[in-house]
């Protein structure tokens, strides 16, 4: 028996998805197969089985459903971010490399991702911008989520300058999601030598 598309699965930890949750990640499964140009209202509700109207109540127009997709997917790779900094809560340089490396990770799978960076022409770019020139929602959750994760640690750094290396790594990242230049571990190890530079931290030993 097939699988059930991913909108239709149970959800996991929080309990069952919501009607938002269900049509988010219908639009990306349809965005991934078919193109955003061919994603309607019409066949969202279709393939969740609610009214039109529902889907316009929910997340808006398409301009809104767009923004609301990719910060869904955002969410998934700031979990990685969690997790990586709940696994080293007196290591930032671990927590910062473990992160990287779980983002990259994951995007090397995401097909949404895929399939919106691939987009050359025609209306397959709309989506686009929300991941470079009008990145400003994207940004702006990543960086106030990593700087809450950061501040529980000694650094010697003003408010302004713990702005300005989170808004390094934060832009970083996202450059090498949008076009890697080596593999998830590579990067992350990169990421983590400039990191150490700027913050003056020596990394741990590695393990024997």
């Amino acid at each position: 028996m097939a699988a059930a598309p991913s909108w239709e699965s149970p959800g996991t930890g929080a309990g069952a998805p919501t009607l938002r949750d269900r049509i988010l990640a219908a639009a990306a499964h349809l965005t991934s197969t078919d193109g955003w140009a061919k994603v309607t209202m019409a066949r969202l509700a279709a393939a969740v089985g609610v009214s039109r109207q529902t889907v316009y109540n929910e997340v808006g127009g398409k301009p809104d459903l767009a923004e609301a997709m990719v910060l869904n997917e955002l969410a998934r790779f700031l979990a990685e971010v969690d997790r990586a900094f709940e696994a080293h809560p007196d290591d930032l340089l671990a927590a910062v490399g473990e992160a990287c490396r779980g983002i990259l990770e994951l995007a090397q799978d995401n097909e949404l991702l895929h399939a919106v960076v691939s987009a050359t022409h025609g209306a397959e770019t709309e989506l686009l911008p929300l991941l470079t020139t009008h990145a400003e929602s994207l940004l702006t959750t990543a960086k106030t989520m990593l700087g809450d994760r950061i501040a529980p640690y000694d650094l010697d750094l003003t408010p302004r300058q713990r702005e300005v290396v989170v808004d390094v790594v934060v832009r970083s990242m996202l450059s090498h999601v949008m076009q890697p230049s080596g593999t998830p571990a590579e990067t992350a190890a990169d990421v983590v030598w400039v990191a150490s530079r700027v913050l003056a931290i020596d990394p741990a030993p590695a393990a024997p």
